[in-house]
């Protein structure tokens, strides 16, 4: 097959790449330039789109003998992913910008184009496994290293897109792929893990969100409707949060407070204790399944943030409703993050939280 191997610069990408061509595809890698100006995102090993990650990026391919190109996504990822981040936090949701770069850009503006130069797939290096079903469904399953297992953020993936994708590292464990990169020679083959959101700069989500939306003043309340506290923005604000708050009244018991509920439109924060922060249902909308939607209630798992722990669940799934009613409460679920549906180790798909709610005990 032709393959254009999604280089980002770190060790992950490369050996995927590597191991395409070993696999005997005529493999091409492109560096994705995500911003006109790189030094605007971020510089350094935290995230994945520097001016020194394009430059690893051609070392790597230069290694394996490919043919390397940079194809600037600046703009499609200044529409997808950025403005959509900014929109997301304005209307007091918590986005996850990976699963939506993996979404809007990854698999779709790059599949599209590399699909439309003739090439067959696109193989990149994240930690996922992809099988065939007995009925020629292509399946996509957890890695074997759970703790670099990145199949909740590719939950977003259809079936088209999933028959044109490559995941070489589903199989191995990071620190056998970190050896495998330093016997190719591989010069990024102890280069950190990137981490973060690569477009903001030292991690600062709420300082990048304020110079960007400006101040925002609003109160932070009790339960009650009490004012505990004044803020410059509910942007700066996720529910479950509890660092930063900077209440002037502290609780009654003298516990702890988080955040339980952000109102954009007044700018109203609530907050309260973290037994409060605990929820068994939820409402999602805008559902993708990698496969066939579910046609009936689906007793799986979900998993609700992308390091998170999985929780049983049954799914009710309505056209573009998906209900979902946990059977061990979670804490600290906001609007905006993504729930991902499996079937054992197999993704099902995923939806995009709307609503959350707690049954309140008798």
């Amino acid at each position: 097959m032709r393959v254009i191997a999604a280089m980002s610069g770190g060790v992950d990408s490369a050996v995927a790449a590597a191991r395409a061509v070993d696999a005997g595809h005529d493999v091409t890698g492109v560096h994705l330039a995500l911003s006109r100006n790189p030094r605007s995102y971020r510089t350094g090993a935290r995230g994945c789109c520097s001016i020194e990650d394009a430059g690893d990026a051609r070392r790597a391919a230069d290694e394996l003998g490919v043919p390397f190109y940079v194809w600037d996504m600046s703009e499609e990822f200044a529409d997808e992913v950025v403005d959509d981040f900014i929109a997301e936090y304005t209307a007091g949701r918590t986005p996850n910008p990976c699963l939506r770069c993996n979404e809007k850009i990854k698999f779709a503006a790059v599949l599209d184009r590399a699909l439309a130069l003739g090439f067959d797939a696109v193989a990149t290096g994240h930690y996922a496994q992809l099988r065939t079903a007995d009925d020629g469904t292509i399946e996509m399953h957890r890695a074997i290293d759970m703790g670099k297992d990145q199949s909740y953020v590719l939950g977003v993936l259809t079936q088209e897109q999933l028959a044109h994708s490559l995941f070489p590292l589903g199989d191995t464990t990071k620190d056998v792929i970190r050896v495998e990169a330093a016997a190719r020679n591989i010069q990024v083959a102890q280069k950190p893990d990137s981490h973060d959101i690569c477009f903001i700069p030292d991690g600062d989500n709420a300082g990048w969100l304020g110079e960007k939306l400006g101040a925002k003043p609003g109160t932070i309340v009790d339960e009650a409707g009490a004012v505990v506290g004044e803020h410059e923005g509910s942007y700066a604000f996720t529910i479950g949060q509890r660092r930063g708050l900077r209440l002037g009244i502290p609780a009654d018991d003298g516990k702890p407070r988080f955040v339980l509920d952000i109102e954009p439109v007044s700018g109203t924060v609530t907050v309260g204790p973290r037994e409060h922060l605990s929820v068994d249902f939820l409402e999602a909308i805008k559902p993708l399944w990698c496969g066939a939607a579910p046609t009936e209630s689906l007793e799986c798992t979900v998993q609700l943030r992308a390091h998170g722990e999985e929780h049983r669940a049954t799914v009710f799934v309505d056209g573009a409703d998906v209900r979902v009613e946990l059977h061990d409460p979670a804490s600290g679920i906001a609007p905006g993050q993504a729930c991902v549906i499996y079937d054992g180790t197999r993704v099902v798909g995923s939806a995009t939280i709307s609503r959350t709610d707690r049954r309140v005990s008798a």
